[in-house]
């Protein structure tokens, strides 16, 4: 019938890839339920945070004893288990133990009476492959915060709500740039957020010349200027970089193992890209869903992220990285590792001539266009 009302969930089950965001959106719904319930006593916080088997089965029992206890002075109640971490992709979310305690869960709260008792479960990160998180799509109020992992669109409205929020204005390039230099890292993202805006008078944009001063390079730590100086082809920038670096009493090692890990992941993308797999678009690598899809199984035992897995990455930085310079030649590139590897060689045979031995492989790299 038209006036028919579906049926009321019964419970919240809030997930997403970021603990930070999924906690932050938790502790909003959380406060939204008990402001239903005065009583406090009538309120529960529960942890679901879990290093192993042992400690899913105390979870999960002390979730049940939550559930089913009345409230002393009558009434409704809400509980919140807070912090999941056995529905990932882990050690322990695969044990055989913590997919027959998630079945527990699952049928603890199928028995729930959302009269009785309001409940909140907020879960990060979760593998949605298993058979629990689609059940909780079908059958709770579901949301997901913040996107799939990787997710660089999630990033950025991280950044502008954020920024809303505290009354700042941010310009696209800013924006850009301030996750370049952060990365994924989103309760940096907030903290940098609020900074940047206490830094520029009231109602003014906060540009990218204000984020290059104030935000430090965390994404590549301190050698992200002269991977960013290499990478655009830009000669007297990187040598200007590198004395930078080197005045600092920098060592030669980590800028080669900065410059050597995006030279990797530029040599995958490129060979994607000869091959047809991909395309460098204005809003990064188009088709980077379908490569994945088609070549990410090729990458055996390679679970961790790394330079070597190209699928690893975030693809908001990939296509950061493609798109912010001409994408180098296949050619170019592996001339590139080879001066590389070259250079430290040749700083462990000159270890007082870093700076001339990184200098000398620069001009060689980059003078040659």
């Amino acid at each position: 019938m038209a006036g028919d009302m579906p049926p009321a969930k019964n419970f919240t089950f809030l997930c997403g890839a970021d603990d930070f965001l999924v906690g932050r959106q938790g502790q909003l719904r959380f406060a939204a339920l008990a402001a239903e319930i005065p009583d406090e006593f009538s309120r529960e916080v529960l942890s679901g945070f879990a290093g192993n088997v042992g400690e899913v089965e105390t979870a999960v029992n002390r979730f049940r004893e939550s559930v089913q206890t009345v409230a002393m002075f009558g009434g409704r109640r809400v509980v919140w288990l807070k912090d999941v971490n056995f529905l990932a992709d882990t050690v322990t979310g695969r044990a055989e133990g913590t997919l027959q305690l998630v079945a527990d869960l699952q049928q603890i709260l199928t028995g729930l009476d959302p009269a009785d008792t309001a409940v909140l479960v907020t879960a990060a990160p979760v593998d949605r492959r298993r058979s629990f998180p689609k059940w909780c799509e079908k059958n709770a109020d579901f949301v997901l915060v913040g996107g799939d992992d990787g997710d660089g669109d999630a990033l950025e409205r991280v950044v502008l709500a954020e920024a809303q929020a505290v009354g700042a204005a941010f310009s696209a390039d800013a924006v850009r740039l301030l996750l370049a230099k952060v990365g994924a890292n989103t309760r940096l993202l907030v903290e940098e957020v609020h900074k940047l805006a206490a830094s520029v008078p009231e109602g003014a944009t906060i540009e990218d010349t204000h984020v290059a001063e104030l935000t430090p390079n965390v994404a590549e730590g301190d050698f992200f200027e002269a991977a960013e100086a290499f990478f655009s082809g830009d000669l007297p920038w990187t040598l200007a970089a590198l004395q930078r670096h080197f005045f600092a009493g920098g060592d030669a090692r980590p800028v080669i193992a900065a410059l050597q890990n995006r030279n990797r992941i530029l040599l995958q993308i490129r060979a994607l890209v000869d091959a047809g797999s991909v395309r460098v678009g204005p809003r990064g690598l188009e088709g980077f869903p379908g490569a994945q899809a088609a070549h990410a199984a090729k990458f055996v035992g390679a679970t961790e992220k790394s330079s070597y897995q190209l699928f690893s990455q975030n693809p908001w930085y990939l296509g950061k990285l493609a798109g912010s310079a001409r994408l180098p030649s296949l050619r170019r590139l592996i001339d590139n590792q080879q001066e590389l590897i070259g250079a430290f060689e040749d700083i462990t045979r000159r270890p007082q001539a870093q700076e001339e031995v990184l200098r000398e492989m620069t001009v060689r790299c980059l003078a040659v266009g």
